[in-house]
Protein backbone atom coordinates (compact mmCIF):
# COMPACT_ATOMS: atom_id res chain seq x y z
CA UNK A 1 0.00 0.00 0.00
CA UNK A 2 1.29 3.54 -0.77
CA UNK A 3 2.40 6.20 1.48
CA UNK A 4 -0.74 8.37 0.50
CA UNK A 5 -3.22 5.49 0.35
CA UNK A 6 -1.81 4.67 4.37
CA UNK A 7 -2.11 8.18 5.11
CA UNK A 8 -5.83 7.94 4.10
CA UNK A 9 -6.18 5.34 6.17
CA UNK A 10 -4.50 6.46 9.13
CA UNK A 11 -6.86 9.82 9.16
CA UNK A 12 -9.72 7.31 10.23
CA UNK A 13 -8.44 5.60 13.02
CA UNK A 14 -8.56 6.81 16.54
CA UNK A 15 -5.65 5.92 18.89
CA UNK A 16 -5.61 6.00 22.92
CA UNK A 17 -1.77 6.83 24.37
CA UNK A 18 -1.61 6.04 27.86
CA UNK A 19 1.56 7.09 29.60
CA UNK A 20 2.33 8.71 32.72
CA UNK A 21 5.61 10.37 32.10
CA UNK A 22 3.84 13.71 30.31
CA UNK A 23 7.01 14.60 28.05
CA UNK A 24 6.97 10.75 26.83
CA UNK A 25 3.19 10.97 26.21
CA UNK A 26 4.25 14.32 24.17
CA UNK A 27 6.80 12.13 21.74
CA UNK A 28 4.45 9.39 21.17
CA UNK A 29 1.30 11.58 20.31
CA UNK A 30 3.93 13.48 18.29
CA UNK A 31 5.15 10.48 16.19
CA UNK A 32 1.53 9.31 15.78
CA UNK A 33 0.40 12.41 13.81
CA UNK A 34 3.93 12.74 12.03
CA UNK A 35 2.62 9.47 10.65
CA UNK A 36 -0.70 10.70 9.38
CA UNK A 37 -2.74 9.51 12.46
CA UNK A 38 -5.53 12.78 13.46
CA UNK A 39 -7.33 11.41 16.09
CA UNK A 40 -4.93 11.07 19.29
CA UNK A 41 -6.30 11.07 22.18
CA UNK A 42 -3.74 10.69 25.49
CA UNK A 43 -4.58 9.94 29.16
CA UNK A 44 -2.20 9.74 32.24
CA UNK A 45 -3.23 6.73 33.56
CA UNK A 46 -4.89 3.38 33.42
CA UNK A 47 -7.67 4.55 35.23
CA UNK A 48 -8.08 7.56 33.36
CA UNK A 49 -7.02 5.75 30.29
CA UNK A 50 -10.01 3.52 30.66
CA UNK A 51 -12.70 6.50 31.12
CA UNK A 52 -11.57 7.40 27.91
CA UNK A 53 -11.57 4.43 25.91
CA UNK A 54 -15.20 4.14 27.04
CA UNK A 55 -16.02 7.58 25.73
CA UNK A 56 -13.81 7.86 22.82
CA UNK A 57 -14.20 4.29 21.65
CA UNK A 58 -10.13 3.54 19.80
CA UNK A 59 -9.42 1.30 17.05
CA UNK A 60 -6.12 0.66 18.92
CA UNK A 61 -4.66 1.85 22.43
CA UNK A 62 -0.60 2.46 23.35
CA UNK A 63 -0.36 1.75 27.14
CA UNK A 64 2.73 2.17 29.67
CA UNK A 65 2.89 -0.97 31.78
CA UNK A 66 4.60 1.05 35.00
CA UNK A 67 1.64 3.57 36.25
CA UNK A 68 0.10 4.68 39.34
CA UNK A 69 -2.96 4.16 40.62
CA UNK A 70 -3.83 1.85 37.91
CA UNK A 71 -0.99 0.55 35.82
CA UNK A 72 -1.09 -1.34 32.46
CA UNK A 73 -1.82 -4.64 33.07
CA UNK A 74 -4.30 -4.11 35.26
CA UNK A 75 -6.30 -1.62 32.51
CA UNK A 76 -5.79 -4.36 30.06
CA UNK A 77 -7.66 -6.92 32.47
CA UNK A 78 -10.15 -5.00 33.54
CA UNK A 79 -10.51 -3.94 29.46
CA UNK A 80 -10.60 -7.91 28.97
CA UNK A 81 -13.06 -8.39 31.48
CA UNK A 82 -15.46 -6.50 29.71
CA UNK A 83 -18.60 -8.23 28.38
CA UNK A 84 -19.43 -6.29 25.07
CA UNK A 85 -16.59 -8.01 22.60
CA UNK A 86 -16.46 -4.55 20.54
CA UNK A 87 -14.73 -2.70 23.49
CA UNK A 88 -13.22 -5.79 25.28
CA UNK A 89 -11.11 -6.38 22.02
CA UNK A 90 -9.89 -3.44 21.60
CA UNK A 91 -5.76 -3.81 20.60
CA UNK A 92 -3.22 -3.09 23.15
CA UNK A 93 0.08 -2.03 22.39
CA UNK A 94 2.15 -2.18 25.35
CA UNK A 95 5.03 0.68 24.93
CA UNK A 96 7.22 0.09 27.99
CA UNK A 97 10.98 0.73 29.13
CA UNK A 98 10.57 -2.78 31.14
CA UNK A 99 12.24 -5.33 29.09
CA UNK A 100 12.18 -8.26 32.26
CA UNK A 101 11.30 -11.78 30.42
CA UNK A 102 8.19 -12.20 33.37
CA UNK A 103 6.31 -8.73 32.41
CA UNK A 104 6.63 -9.88 28.67
CA UNK A 105 4.91 -13.21 29.64
CA UNK A 106 2.73 -11.39 31.59
CA UNK A 107 1.43 -8.93 29.05
CA UNK A 108 0.68 -11.92 27.09
CA UNK A 109 -1.04 -13.75 29.19
CA UNK A 110 -3.31 -10.84 30.07
CA UNK A 111 -3.99 -10.00 26.65
CA UNK A 112 -1.65 -7.81 24.65
CA UNK A 113 -1.63 -7.77 20.92
CA UNK A 114 1.94 -6.50 21.19
CA UNK A 115 5.09 -4.83 22.91
CA UNK A 116 7.43 -2.47 22.32
CA UNK A 117 10.14 -1.36 24.16
CA UNK A 118 10.83 1.92 24.95
CA UNK A 119 12.37 4.71 23.43
CA UNK A 120 10.70 3.16 20.44
CA UNK A 121 11.34 4.48 16.78
CA UNK A 122 8.63 6.07 14.66
CA UNK A 123 9.21 3.08 11.88
CA UNK A 124 9.18 0.40 14.77
CA UNK A 125 5.52 2.08 16.13
CA UNK A 126 4.73 2.26 12.64
CA UNK A 127 5.06 -1.51 12.03
CA UNK A 128 3.27 -2.72 14.99
CA UNK A 129 0.70 -0.24 14.01
CA UNK A 130 0.24 -1.66 10.62
CA UNK A 131 0.43 -5.54 11.84
CA UNK A 132 -2.77 -4.50 14.31
CA UNK A 133 -4.37 -2.42 11.48
CA UNK A 134 -4.42 -5.03 9.03
CA UNK A 135 -6.15 -8.18 11.41
CA UNK A 136 -8.50 -5.21 11.81
CA UNK A 137 -9.26 -4.81 8.35
CA UNK A 138 -8.23 -1.08 7.40
CA UNK A 139 -5.13 -2.16 5.49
Amino acid sequence: MANQDKKLVYEKVRILVIEDERHTRQIVCGMLRQLGFEKVDEAADGEAGFNELLRTRPSVVLCDIHMEPMGGLDFLAKLRALANPSIAETPVIFLTADHHQETVLEAKKTGADAYLAKPVSPAMLQQRLDVILRKLGFL
